[in-house]
């Protein structure tokens, strides 16, 4: 080959480069940082190493594991995660800020328990905004950007690599655009490899996003990548993410399920489809995207902070269909109500029933529950629904509940367990305080079992008994566990003597579930939502 032709073959091989540089953006999760600022949410070390666990399942570029040394925990995590956490596809980062003012980076204790985490990359929070430099730092400008050059050299000559987020930056761009251009340059200068800009007060729109990551994107070129980090005050984390990447920004920042502190973060599993099938941006390794359902519930499990039924791409309602016009289009044509494929984020269609429901309605739910239903079963569900949803019963909320029913009409029984009888007591202690027993008698096949177990509560003193019971013939038992608990009083006029609604969430890890009872004693009602609850969960797993 020529001198000529080679130099054309490796221009174009550059060019390729380019462009499929320019297709992608890098996903950087901060759930175990940020996602962890949310109030009554809480982790410990082994929850954060399962979570990073999944997140490098799904297949996102970096980890933000925490603040290391901020606390006991995290420097916990940063010490197992060496030897336990095998990411194949992720980078975990280690979190800090930088240098003190006045300070050297060399007895800095935050820069020094960065490169103690030995993570391969670190990313530092500077400060972008004068106004914080001067009020909250008590600082010069001068010294601001000092702060900033100086931490990132020190990382990067003991061999980290670098990302800056710069604090507050839209605020600081738009108050004072020459110094948080002097904040960027000082990182790039002395080799950061990431530009974050921050939304940190969450008060920017997509058209502010837009036009200044654009003019940042164009003032420092292409030997440094400019990434976004949004809040979502104002509800629009997602949109100013991707208002950001249309403007040059290659690098998003986000939690899963959008968990962070006041109104949360910009959320991963609502960003990543969007850049990655409407856009054509490629954000996760090939095939990894129908993970992103199944990782999103781990993870909420795990938090104990359930997926929203409504979010967008990964909600049990994001494909769910009620009964009526849109039913009926989508037997026709599946994609009539649908923007894209369910299974392509590892979701799944869903037909929700109501006593409204016809015989069309009714199949395509047992075809979706793979159930064999002829005529006459049809019609007994569509009865059962009309006499049960006029007793209060609510199964468009009760999809467990609904299979059961379903089931039964066919002729199905449950056989795992029978219950002759159950009981509970409640005591006043002599403490003061409330003491719940409960005694629950049942058949496993011939053999009849009498168990008794106190609890906070008549619910799960009920639920201790039973499974005391059961959890010996079915060991997969100890995976269900109630996820939450919802009490509804349908006739209020009635005081006391009111007809309740009891609706119980569980799960088994793969899958949830909602079961419900109703009566006039809301102990009855608890006890056949738990019974169904239960029992469907013995039937799927």
């Amino acid at each position: 080959m020529s001198d000529t032709a080679q130099q054309r073959s490796a221009q174009q091989r550059s060019a390729q480069q380019r462009s499929a540089q320019q297709r992608s953006v890098e996903i950087f999760d901060t759930t175990l940082r940020d996602g962890l600022q949310v109030e009554g949410v809480s982790a410990s070390v082994d929850d954060k190493l399962r979570i990073a666990e999944q997140l490098d399942l799904l297949g996102v570029d970096f980890i933000e594991g925490g603040w290391p040394g901020a606390n006991p925990k995290d420097i916990e995590f940063f010490r197992r995660a060496a030897s336990e956490l095998d990411l194949t596809a992720s980078t975990l980062v280690a979190f800090g800020s930088t240098r003190r003012p006045a300070g050297k980076v060399d007895d800095d204790a935050t820069l020094r328990n960065l490169l103690e985490a030995e993570t391969s990359a670190v990313c530092i929070v500077a400060k972008s905004w004068d106004y914080h430099v001067l009020e909250a730092l008590k600082t010069t400008l001068d010294e601001g950007e000092a702060m900033i050059a100086d931490s990132v050299e020190y990382l990067a000559a003991n061999g980290r690599r670098v990302l800056v987020d710069m604090e507050h930056f839209f605020d600081g761009y738009t108050h004072n655009p020459e110094f948080a251009l002097r904040a960027l340059e000082a990182a790039v200068v002395k080799g950061a490899s990431h530009l974050v800009l921050c939304d940190t007060n969450g008060g920017s729109l997509p058209n502010d996003i837009e036009e200044i990551v654009g003019q940042v994107v164009r003032h420092v070129g292409t030997d440094v990548t400019v990434g976004i980090h949004c809040h979502d005050d104002t509800g629009c984390a997602v949109a100013n993410s991707m208002a950001a990447v249309r403007a040059g920004a290659r690098h998003v920042q986000g939690t899963l399920n959008g968990l962070g502190e006041r109104t949360g973060n910009a959320n991963l599993t609502t960003i990543i489809p969007n850049l990655q099938l409407k856009l054509g941006y490629e954000c996760l390794p090939e095939g990894r995207l129908p993970r992103l359902t199944a990782v999103s519930h781990h993870v909420a499990e795990l938090l104990n902070r359930a997926v929203n039924p409504q979010a967008p791409y990964v909600g049990s309602s994001a494909f769910a269909h009620k009964a009526g016009l849109h039913v009926s289009a989508i037997a026709r044509a599946k994609d009539a109500y649908e923007h894209v494929e369910p299974e392509a984020v590892g979701n799944g269609t869903r037909f929700v029933v109501s006593e409204m429901a016809g015989r069309a309605t009714i199949q395509m739910k047992a075809e979706e529950l793979g159930l064999a239903m002829d005529g006459p079963a049809v019609n007994q569900v569509i009865d059962d629904l009309k006499r049960l949803e006029h007793e209060g019963y609510h199964f468009e909320a009760a999809d467990g509940s609904l299979e059961l029913l379903m089931r039964r009409a066919t002729g199905w029984e449950q056989d795992f367990f029978r219950v002759e009888s159950m009981r509970v007591i409640t005591d006043e202690l002599p403490s003061g305080e409330f003491g719940t027993e409960a005694t629950v008698k049942v058949w496993v096949g011939d053999q009849r079992h009498v168990f008794v177990a106190e609890g906070n509560g008549p619910v799960n003193a009920i639920d201790t008994a039973l499974r005391k019971a059961l959890t010996k013939y079915y060991p997969a038992l100890d995976r269900v566990h109630l996820t939450d608990f919802t009490v509804r009083i349908l006739d209020a006029g009635e005081a006391t003597g009111a007809v309740t609604r009891v609706l119980l969430s569980a799960t088994n890890g793969e899958r949830d579930w909602t079961t419900i009872g109703v009566s006039a004693n809301v102990i009855e009602a608890s006890w056949r939502a738990l019974e169904e609850s239960i029992v469907h969960g013995l039937l799927h797993t």
